[in-house]
């Protein structure tokens, strides 16, 4: 298959064996477009994963690399938080073999790279996509080393060692910790298979569009509520329908509303503003921890995206988000913080919003309770 990394921000080419991760302009790095043949007959529906959209995949027909190193992820199911109200559904995205969304971009990410000759990775993290690299990448029988912040949950360290991955601990903030990463990358210590760098992660959260299509026989919502602090589902989302979209198979593309915690919100404050870049904040504290990136890298792109859906970018109180926490639970829905204040943002809004019931709506759950402090 041929296809390249292309700079977001100057447009030059590189071939994707490469070991660079961004553009010598300082430009992240998008994947460049490539054939993609789908319809509802390409669904390879005898495959019980996420690769069942191989069509839709940056992958060759006869490469079978992901075979060995898929766990059964995606798939995961539909459904309504009040059976009452079947317009306001969640996808219960952390049904994952390492409870979170994340294991969508791992799965195709280090399946990528192992087609590409990897043998060991480096991520920085909050957490979640720590684990999901750990996890996939000694599926794939690499090496990896993951670089964390003082305060992540310890269930989440501590799972990622399970996995049999080095977790280097770094003091001070989410920033911090990725700068401590990109050294050990720029030393060439190993391959950089971030969740926010590598446009190959994004081809993996895009599946989250393409299953709700196949789920709702194309009856997509109106309106996806989203969190974002890198925009790793947010983008994912965005690029999956908007393929679905160019190919005919939808009609029109779903309004965003990402949602910000209260503590942490640059998108935000960048949205409200009107501007079309993202600058850096002072992380205040948050409950949320997932989405609390004070410098997103993409969040030009998370704009763009926001924006070219006519869509929103919201807060999520933080004195609001244990009550949606426990609130989930009693529905059976037993979540890590993160996932709570998007749901309580998502409330506040609607207070001010009263039309928005009347549409309907998706919220994934993106992560799982048991691993949250």
């Amino acid at each position: 298959m041929s296809v390249k990394y292309v700079c977001a921000e100057c447009g030059k080419e590189y071939d994707i064996t490469t070991r660079v991760f961004r553009c010598e302009c300082g430009g992240l790095f998008d994947l460049g477009r490539f054939d993609i043949s789908f319809s509802e007959k390409n669904i390879l529906r005898h495959e019980w994963s996420l690769f069942r959209y191989l069509k839709a995949l940056p992958f060759d027909d006869d490469v079978d690399v992901w075979k060995g190193i898929t766990m059964g992820e995606g798939l995961t199911p539909i459904v309504p938080i009040e059976i009452a109200n079947p317009n306001l559904l969640v996808k219960v995205d952390y049904m994952m073999p390492t409870l979170s969304f994340k294991d969508r971009g791992a799965a195709v990410l280090i399946s990528k790279a192992k087609e590409m000759g990897v043998t060991k990775v480096i991520q920085d993290s909050s957490g979640n996509g720590g684990n999901s690299i750990a996890a996939y990448a000694r599926r794939a029988g690499m090496e990896c080393d993951i670089y964390v912040p003082e305060d992540t949950s310890e269930k989440k360290i501590k799972q990622i060692s399970a996995h049999g991955a080095k977790v280097h601990i770094v003091k001070g903030t989410r920033e911090d910790t990725a700068e401590e990463a990109l050294k050990a990358v720029e030393a060439g210590k190993g391959f950089y298979a971030s969740h926010v760098y590598n446009p190959f992660f994004y081809q993996g959260t895009k599946t989250y569009a393409y299953e709700v299509y196949e789920q709702l026989n194309g009856d997509i919502p109106e309106v996806l509520v989203i969190p974002v602090g890198n925009g790793t589902l947010l983008l994912g989302a965005y690029y999956g329908f908007n393929e679905l979209f160019e190919l005919g198979l939808i009609d029109k593309m779903p309004r965003i509303i990402a949602v910000q915690a209260e503590g942490c919100a640059p998108i935000f404050k960048a949205f409200k503003e009107g501007k079309n870049s993202v600058e850096e904040v002072t992380n205040l504290g948050t409950m949320a921890e997932g989405i609390a990136i004070a410098a997103p890298k993409r969040g030009k792109q998370i704009l763009e995206a926001v924006r070219a859906t006519k869509g929103e970018i919201i807060i999520a109180p933080e004195d609001k988000i244990t009550e949606a926490r426990k609130y989930l639970a009693q529905k059976g829905l037993y979540v890590e913080p993160t996932t709570a204040a998007t749901y309580a943002g998502f409330l506040a809004y609607c207070k001010e919003n009263k039309e928005l019931v009347q549409e309907k709506i998706l919220i994934p759950l993106c992560g799982a309770g048991l691993k949250s402090h």
